[in-house]
């Protein structure tokens, strides 16, 4: 068996740092700047918690809503599924 075997560094959440994404969690939604990434947690500035995303080819989601008690918001790494850069 061939394997492609490649170490790359700086890939993942690390590399979204000072990007606006969108982090598709096991319960909810959010978005916000990514400002911090570690092993455990990772930093929402400015979050948004998105209770319904409407069609993804709109230009925005249909309910988020911004948490306005706190400019920094953790998450769990552990409740990630998936994530990404927001257009």
């Amino acid at each position: 068996m061939k394997r492609l075997v490649e170490e790359v560094s700086g890939e993942g959440l690390q590399s979204l740092l000072g990007e606006t994404v969108v982090l598709f969690c096991m319960n909810y939604f959010y978005t916000g700047k990514l400002t911090g990434v570690n092993d455990d947690d990772v930093i929402l500035t400015d979050p948004e918690i998105i209770y319904e995303t409407g069609s993804f080819s709109d230009s925005g989601w249909k309910d988020a809503q911004r948490l306005l008690f706190c400019d920094e918001l953790y998450i769990r790494t552990a409740s990630i599924e998936s994530y990404g850069k927001v257009k």
